[in-house]
Order: structure tokens, then C-alpha cells, then sequence
């Protein structure tokens, strides 16, 4: 709940609701320079370093492969090499987190 500050009309937080963007900011860069795979409206799969998002749930991938959907499921096909994309969040059906890399350190 916001309490209106009588001396010059801003709106004070308490401690409940300033917790809550900070802590999912904090969650989301823990996921920077992490492999991610994106799943796409088109079938289109990328797999590329989580670098960057927006209000519009855009995402920005470093080092992207793009992998086509395949009509035969026992062949993936060779990946295409993107480098850097921008995937529209209009166009993002699911995003997921390699598993291999949360458990590599992160480097600072």
C-alpha cells in the first residue's frame, strides 16, 4: 500500500513493495551471459547468451544458432549462426535455461 506524502504529494513504499522489483531484477541478472533456448511462434528455435530484455519482453541473444523446425523428429538439422539477434517478445512462445550453464560460476 502506497501513503501519499502529505509535503509534497509523492507516493512512500513500504519495505514489501520495494522488495518485490528489486528481488525479480536480481533474478533476472543472474540469468546474464547464461545459454538460453527461445522457442519462436514460427517453430524456429534459438540458442544463444541471454545479454539483455525490455518492458516488451524482447530479448537480445550473443553468440545465437538458429535451429529450423524439423518435419523429421529424429533429425535436428545443422544450426544456422546467428551471432547477435533480437527476438521480438510478440514472437517468444518459451524461453528456457540451458542446465549446463547454471552450474558454471559467473565471472566477474
Amino acid at each position: 500500500m502506497a501513503a501519499m506524502n502529505e509535503e509534497n504529494g509523492t507516493a512512500m513504499h513500504s519495505m514489501d513493495e520495494m522488495a518485490g522489483p528489486s528481488l525479480a531484477r536480481q533474478k533476472l541478472e543472474n540469468l546474464l551471459n547464461k545459454s538460453m533456448r527461445i522457442r519462436m511462434t514460427d517453430g524456429r528455435t534459438l540458442v544463444g547468451l541471454f545479454l539483455c530484455t525490455d518492458r516488451d519482453c524482447n530479448v537480445i541473444l550473443g553468440s545465437a544458432q538458429e535451429f529450423l523446425k524439423s518435419t523429421d523428429s529424429f533429425s535436428q538439422g545443422e544450426p544456422r549462426v546467428l551471432g547477435l539477434a533480437m527476438i521480438p517478445g510478440h514472437h517468444v512462445v518459451s524461453i528456457e535455461v540451458e542446465s549446463d550453464s547454471l552450474l558454471s560460476p559467473r565471472v566477474i
